[in-house]
């Protein structure tokens, strides 16, 4: 599988929200642990809808958590 261009903070996100697991957040975005993983490994890019739900389960806007890094 080849990296996606969007970079994400969710691994870093987890650890400042009280060390949230993998598991916990797929549950709370309603996705499984590996999409979590793939997400946090660049191998992923999310969708839309699912980049909000991140977003929201930090409590945070989606380009806080998701970037797209400049060429």
């Amino acid at each position: 599988m080849s990296q996606t261009p969007i970079v994400n903070q969710i691994r870093k996100l987890r650890f400042e929200h009280g060390e949230m697991t993998q598991e916990a957040l797929a549950k709370a975005t309603g996705v499984t642990r590996q999409t979590i993983i793939a997400l946090e490994a660049g191998r992923y890019a999310p969708s839309l809808e699912l980049a909000f739900r991140i977003a929201r389960s930090f409590r945070l806007r989606v380009e806080d958590v998701f970037q797209w890094p400049d060429s």
